[in-house]
């Protein structure tokens, strides 16, 4: 699990978020080959879930960069190797590269969107979805077992939004958010919302982890909920919603978040969950797409992955899978009859509340028609009335 850095709020005071578990017992890499084999074959199902050996036969995401706004990256794993470019940290405290606690959550995700394996033909460790692309790592969280997280610091500025501006500036195509604040005062933040949109604007895909609050309420997750942003569900490796994923009215679709194989920092490997393993998944699906067809907007990509899944729900969504599951082959297909579109924000920023008389009325219009303030006051009695009845009908039960 991991929490966000965020603007006037101490990092210890933060509600869980979302990421994946690092759990279940690290597997050093290459101390055998049976032992390199069984992780490749272990990560194999989640590949094939999604169709990616398919999308391969077209492109394994070459010329695509994808931003992984975490924990850092540990550009040492030989996975990894070649595939990570230099980052920034907007975090600038806690733990330093080589630390216990440096980049566990970062590097798993890098390894799921663009791990390129390693020794003789590459066939040993983890194939990412995108194996070509390329890693921007932006450092705008702390471990969650940092011990930094105890000191209730801040983070210097927005760490979220500032990563997602300076990402895109780089010249990111995908922005991966393994993260999010689903607590109970989760609210949209405009900082990060007008950053969404300046990625958005600019042609920057955005994929966020839908939330594990799946056996918790299903409470809304930022940035998930943000316009624009492909939101992801997490399913089991029978295609079935995992239990903690959120069921919200964002999912767009659902990748694998459970039993998933994730690259560690230190030349290890571990089994990991959570709906931030499934955005990464989506986040290097993504990266096919856009590997294939780079001028197609943010808005087009969105609909070709939710419009192509597989095993939609009835009725083509519903907040459990979005979509169904993801397939990067079958949007790659369906892709090639697309004009692409120019790349715009998807909705208005989230509205501030006007508090005021509003404007006041057109004198010449209030010159002509004087029977209007009569017929307006007595509309506005039976409005009210409305108003109190419809009030008392949807008390809570």
């Amino acid at each position: 699990m991991t929490r966000r850095l965020a603007r006037h709020r101490p990092t210890a005071l933060l509600a869980l978020l979302l990421g994946t578990a690092l759990a279940l017992g690290a597997t050093p890499a290459g101390t055998a080959p049976a032992v390199a084999d069984t992780i490749r074959d272990q990560q194999r199902w989640a590949l094939d879930a999604i169709n990616a050996p398919a999308a391969w036969r077209t492109t394994r995401g070459a010329g695509v960069t994808v931003a992984v706004l975490d924990t850092g990256v540990d550009a040492g794993h030989p996975d990894l190797a070649g595939a990570v470019l230099e980052g920034r940290d907007f975090v600038t405290h806690g733990a330093e590269p080589g630390d216990e606690h440096w980049a566990g959550h970062g590097t798993a995700m890098a390894g799921i969107i663009a791990g390129r394996g390693h020794g003789a033909g590459s066939g040993s460790g983890i194939i990412g979805v995108a194996p070509e692309a390329e890693i921007l790592p932006v450092r705008v969280l702390l471990e969650e077992d940092d011990p930094a997280r105890a000191e209730e610091r801040e983070a210097p500025g927005n760490a979220v939004a500032d990563g997602i501006r300076w990402a895109v500036d780089q010249g990111a195509e995908v922005i991966n958010l393994s993260l999010g604040d689903d607590s109970p005062s989760a609210h949209p933040d405009p900082e990060e919302d007008a950053a969404i949109r300046y990625a958005l604007a600019r042609g920057v895909v955005v994929v966020a982890s839908a939330g594990n609050g799946g056996e918790s309420g299903d409470p809304v997750s930022y940035p998930a909920g943000y316009p624009g942003v492909i939101a992801v569900t997490a399913v089991d490796r029978s295609g079935a919603r995992a239990p903690f994923s959120t069921q919200r009215w964002y999912a767009t679709v659902s990748a694998p978040g459970k039993d998933v194989i994730i690259a560690a920092p230190g030349d290890r490997y571990m089994q990991g969950w959570g709906t931030s393993a499934a955005a990464a998944f989506v986040s290097g699906s993504v990266a096919l797409l856009r590997s294939a067809y780079p001028e197609l907007s943010p808005a087009q990509i969105k609909g070709l992955l939710a419009g192509t899944a597989q095993n939609a729900p009835e009725g083509g969504r519903d907040d459990r899978l979005g979509g169904g599951l993801v397939d990067p082959a079958a949007a790659i297909e369906a892709a090639a009859g697309l004009t692409p579109e120019p790349s715009v924000p998807a909705a208005e920023p989230y509205p501030e509340t006007y508090f005021g008389a509003g404007p006041g009325p057109d004198p010449a219009a209030t010159r002509s028609t004087p029977w209007l303030a009569p017929l307006a006051g007595a509309l506005g009695v039976l409005l009210l009335g409305g108003a109190v009845f419809l009030f008392r009908r949807t008390r809570p039960h």
